[in-house]
């Protein structure tokens, strides 16, 4: 090969290993692409974290609520309890149905319970009830939640009416006046006084004697001076509003009354035979005497 032929072939081989070299160098690195891919993908991350945090918040409280502080643990979130916006709502108690009992307990005397004068107040309505459709003269006397029971105590059988029982005396006051005494005997209503309307006049006493208490007070006239004793005793009447005491003596022991919604009511154990009847007075709230069955001319003061 010519001299000349051998400077062209080695121009022409420099030419080729320069344009392959160039061909083969790697493209320069592209930090601009890298960088915008990485905070894209930075972004992505954030959206999906800050859907995660409002899935967790939607879970109700109460569901952290046995895990320790701070553990934020799957255990943690599934082990719920209750929380306090989840404790159930108590169930309101019954509203009270049937009469209405006494100011106090003492006025249900002789062990006798409420749920016993309920149950002889009934029995006594009923049978009220089924003399009046068999023609005895009388109205309706209602039903025993219009009732409210002032006194329920031991009767003591004698030569009229044999056999022991229990008394309850009940007053309505709307729709009508209406005081019941019941007698329950055997556990069946044995019989019943009946009274309607107010028994006060115009011109009545402040205190005023039910006109057939003596049916809880008294033994039958047949066995008078040889009662059966002891024998527990009642009595009740009216009070006008200014009359703040009432005390009632009755063979030889003093009582005072109690004042329930405008009646007295007294009760006691008689130990000894009598012949007068219980000694009423009644006082004003300054503690002045207004009333004296002694003084009272409509009062009967001794026994028949």
């Amino acid at each position: 090969m010519s001299e000349e032929a051998q400077r062209d072939f080695e121009e022409q081989l420099r030419e080729l290993l320069a344009e392959d070299a160039y061909t083969i160098r790697p493209a320069p690195v592209p930090y601009p692409q890298i960088r915008r891919r990485g905070v894209a993908e930075r972004r992505r991350r954030v959206v999906v974290a800050g859907a995660v945090l409002v899935t967790l918040a939607a879970v109700p409280v109460g569901a952290f609520a046995v895990g320790g502080a701070g553990t934020g643990t799957a255990d943690t979130a599934t082990t719920p309890t209750a929380s306090a916006s989840a404790r159930p709502t108590p169930t309101p108690s019954p509203t009270p149905t049937g009469p209405a009992g006494p100011a106090t307990a003492g006025q249900l005397r002789d062990g006798i319970t409420r749920a016993q004068a309920v149950d002889g107040l009934d029995k006594c309505l009923a049978l009220q009830r089924r003399n009046i459709a068999q023609g005895a003269h009388g109205s309706d006397p209602g039903e025993a939640a219009d009732y409210r029971i002032i006194l329920a105590l031991k009767s003591t059988g004698d030569s009229n009416s044999p056999g022991d029982g229990v008394f309850v005396v009940a007053v309505q006051d709307k729709p009508q006046e209406i005081r019941l005494i019941c007698n329950i005997k055997d556990g069946e209503a044995s019989g019943y006084n009946f009274s309607g309307g107010s028994d006060r006049q115009p011109d009545s006493p402040p205190v005023l004697a039910d006109i057939n208490a003596n049916k809880l007070y008294q033994q039958s006239f047949i066995d008078k001076g040889n009662w059966r004793l002891p024998f527990s005793w009642g009595f009740i009447g009216t009070v006008e509003p200014n009359v703040a005491e009432v005390t009632v003596s009755y063979g030889g022991a003093d009582r005072e009354a109690v004042l329930d919604h405008g009646w007295f009511v007294a009760s006691g154990t008689l130990t000894t035979q009598v012949t007068r009847n219980p000694h009423v007075k009644g006082y004003d709230k300054g503690g002045k005497l207004i009333y004296d069955s002694d003084q009272d001319t409509t009062y009967q003061q001794e026994l028949p």
